[in-house]
């Protein structure tokens, strides 16, 4: 693997850990439940993707990176799935309060 390929996949990687941590760091300050969710879902989809972004040059052509893009697929797929029945759980309970 060339050195350019190993420089963007460190650099990928660290960016998608960084915004990991962002994400972490709104879970842990956000004070109401819907922006909590929201620092979840999009920040730790976008980490997920500099992530995959940053592991495909080292993965076995095709089905390594197949692999690799199906998986940060499912989990955007349940992340947004997961976060809409939390939202109307939350609101339904700020409802009824």
């Amino acid at each position: 693997m060339s050195t350019a390929l190993m420089v963007f996949s460190i650099v990928a990687v660290t960016c998608g850990a960084f915004f990991f941590m962002a994400g972490t760091i709104g879970l842990l300050r956000f004070p109401d439940t819907l922006s909590r969710l929201h620092a979840l879902t999009k920040v730790d989809n976008l980490g997920l993707g500099l992530i995959a972004l940053g592991v495909l040059p080292q993965a076995s052509w095709p089905f390594g990176a197949l692999k690799i893009i199906c998986v940060w697929v499912l989990a955007q797929l349940a992340g947004a799935t997961v976060a809409q029945l939390l939202a109307r759980l939350a609101r339904q309970n700020a409802h009824d309060a």
